[in-house]
């Protein structure tokens, strides 16, 4: 009676057996990690509509930039720096190649997302579609002016479409 007792307490224990107790362990690591994937989407998706609507301002910074239907080339005239530096959104396609270029030699023109790529030193060939920010700084010798004036204009080209030199 006594071990028979003992089987009923021990069958009746609140401890759950050990696989099941490794599956709810896994699925609340699971639930926990699609909600900070989720967060992370909607802060960029956040980011990028302040950044959409940014683009239609030039003392606005973040950017969201995006090439128009047909067209190689972005051109944004009279951007006006506030800040130390200025980032701009994009999103190209696989094997396209990026270039950036301002009228003003005291700006630094940086890729910094997904890769550190200074377009001091040539082009940018795309090795996946994912956010590419550029950012573009003050480098100059001397005190940045409080809004600093510049004009940029970015080529998006297909791999087919770059030139080799």
């Amino acid at each position: 009676m006594a071990s028979f007792s003992i089987l009923l307490v021990s069958a009746c224990s609140p401890e759950p057996y050990s696989e099941n107790s490794s599956l709810v362990t896994d699925k609340a690591a699971l639930t926990r990690d699609s909600i900070a994937q989720n967060s992370e989407n909607i802060e960029d998706g956040i980011r990028n509509s302040y950044a959409r609507l940014a683009s239609e301002r030039a003392d606005v910074c973040p950017k969201l930039i995006e090439e128009a239907q047909g067209s190689q080339v972005i051109e944004r005239v009279a951007e006006v720096m506030v800040n130390d530096y200025c980032d701009y959104f994009l999103y190209p396609r696989d094997g396209q190649h990026i270039s950036v270029a301002t009228n003003n030699r005291q700006i630094e023109a940086l890729l910094i997302v997904p890769a550190l790529h200074n377009f001091a030193n040539g082009g940018y060939e795309v090795t996946s579609y994912d956010k590419h920010i550029i950012r573009l700084s003050y480098n100059g010798a001397t005190y940045k002016p409080q809004n600093l004036n510049y004009d940029i204009v970015m080529t998006i080209s297909d791999h087919s479409d770059k030139e080799y030199s």
